[in-house]
C-alpha cells in the first residue's frame, strides 16, 4: 500500500491527466442516459471512486518538512463524501430499476441523509470552518500550499454534490465537485475559482486533522460552538446557522421532491429560498463590516472563493424542473432549429443539446450539492 501511495503522490500530474481523459471516455459509453444504464453508470462510479482515493492520497501526503512527522488519526471524512457522491448516481439508477419509480427516492433520501451526517461531521472536526466543495477538499493551511490538484470529477463531470445531488431522481422525479475533469465540466465547474494560499477562516490556528505536524510544536485547541457562540456573539450563530442550512439543503429539497413530485415548483422553490437564505447568513456574519472587530470571523481566499462558487451555482436553477421543462429545454430547442440548417454548426448544435437534456436527468442536481 505505501508503495502505491508512493507512485501515486510522484505521479499525480500523470495521474490527472489520465483521470479526466477516462471521466470524459464514460461519457461515450454505450446505452448512456438510457432506461438501464447501470452498467455504464458502474464504469462511472468506479473511475471516479479510483480517482478520490488517489486525491486522498495526494492531500494527505507529508511535507518536505515535516517528512518524518506522525499523522493524527482521525476518520476520513472528505474521502467518504467523495465516494458517496460517485456511488449516489448508480444507488439512484439500480434503485429505479429494481424497486420502481417510487420507492427509489427511499434510496436516494438515505444517500442523501448520509452526506448530509459526514458533512457535520467534518464542519465539527475541522473547527467550524467553511466547507469547501461540499467538503470534499480539505480547508487547511497545509492543503492550499501543497496539493496541485485542480481536477476532481464532477456531477456533470459524473462522479462529487449535495447535494445536494443529479438524475432522473433529483431532477425528473443535488461537490465535487469531485468529478471535475469530464464532459460539461464547464458547466458543471461554473464559478469554480483557483484555490488561493491563504490562512483558514475559523481556525484559531487549529491543525487539520489530515496534517503533518511538529511533536514539538504546540498544537492550539480546536474551537467549539460553545467558543464560537461566546466570541462570535449572534454573528457566530449566523455562520454555523448558514453552513448548516448549506449542508442540509440537498437533504431537504430530496425529501421534498418524495413528496410533492419533480413537477412541482414547491421543492424548486424552498430548495432556493434555503439557499438564498443560507448565503446571506453567511454574508452577513463575515462581511467586512461586521468582523472588523474580531479578525477570526475573516475568511480565507479560499472561503470566499467557495462563496462565490456557490452563488454561480444557483444557475444551476435553470437546469432544474419544472424551470428546465417549462422554459430552458424550449429556449434550447428552439436555438437548435435556428442553427440546424448550418453546416456543421447545426449538427454539433444538436448534439450539444441532446448531451445536455440527457445529462439534465440525472447530474445537474448532483453538481451543486
Amino acid at each position: 500500500m505505501e508503495a502505491y501511495k508512493k507512485w501515486v503522490r510522484d505521479n499525480r500530474d500523470y495521474l490527472h491527466s489520465f483521470e479526466s481523459l477516462a471521466n470524459g471516455l464514460t461519457w461515450l459509453l454505450p446505452e448512456r442516459f438510457s432506461d438501464s444504464e447501470i452498467g455504464p453508470e458502474a464504469v462511472s462510479a468506479a473511475v471516479g471512486i479510483v480517482t478520490a482515493v488517489n486525491e486522498h492520497i495526494i492531500e494527505t501526503a507529508p511535507t518536505q518538512m515535516h517528512v518524518n512527522a506522525t499523522v493524527p488519526s482521525s476518520f476520513p471524512y472528505s474521502l467518504c463524501i467523495s465516494a458517496l457522491k460517485n456511488l449516489e448516481t448508480l444507488i439512484e439508477v439500480a434503485a429505479q430499476q429494481y424497486y420502481g419509480d417510487d420507492k427509489r427516492w427511499n434510496f436516494i433520501a438515505v444517500t442523501e441523509a448520509l452526506k448530509v451526517l459526514f458533512r457535520l461531521a467534518l464542519f465539527k472536526n475541522c473547527g467550524y470552518k467553511i466547507l469547501l466543495d461540499g467538503g470534499e477538499t480539505i480547508n487547511n493551511e497545509r492543503h492550499l500550499k501543497t496539493s496541485t490538484s485542480q481536477h476532481r470529477p464532477n456531477a456533470f463531470t459524473k462522479h462529487g454534490g449535495h447535494n445536494a445531488s443529479g438524475y432522473p431522481g433529483y431532477l425528473n422525479g443535488q461537490d465535487h465537485w469531485n468529478l471535475e475533469g469530464r464532459a460539461l465540466s464547464a458547466l458543471s465547474r461554473f464559478g469554480e475559482n483557483a484555490r488561493m494560499i491563504s490562512p483558514p477562516a475559523w481556525s484559531y490556528g487549529v491543525q487539520h486533522q489530515h496534517g503533518m505536524f511538529n511533536p514539538s510544536a504546540t498544537t492550539p485547541e480546536r474551537p467549539t460552538l460553545s467558543t464560537i457562540l461566546s466570541e462570535q456573539g449572534h454573528r457566530g450563530a449566523l455562520f454555523v446557522t448558514g453552513e448548516v442550512l448549506f449542508i442540509t439543503r440537498p437533504l431537504i429539497y430530496v425529501l421534498l421532491i418524495r413528496k410533492y413530485g419533480s413537477r412541482s415548483w414547491t421543492p424548486w422553490f424552498l430548495s432556493l429560498a434555503v439557499d438564498l437564505l443560507g448565503t446571506s447568513f453567511l454574508s452577513y456574519a463575515t462581511s467586512a463590516s461586521t468582523s472588523r472587530k474580531n479578525q477570526r470571523s475573516c475568511l480565507s481566499d479560499s472561503e470566499k472563493d467557495e462563496l462565490r462558487r456557490r452563488k454561480m451555482l444557483w444557475a444551476f436553477y435553470l437546469m432544474r424542473d419544472p424551470f428546465f421543462e417549462r422554459y430552458t429545454r424550449r429556449k434550447l430547442e428552439g436555438a437548435e432549429k435556428v442553427l440546424e440548417p448550418v453546416p456543421l454548426v447545426g449538427f454539433l448544435t444538436a448534439k450539444i443539446v441532446e448531451l445536455i437534456i440527457g445529462a439534465q436527468t440525472r447530474y445537474t442536481y448532483m453538481s451543486a450539492s
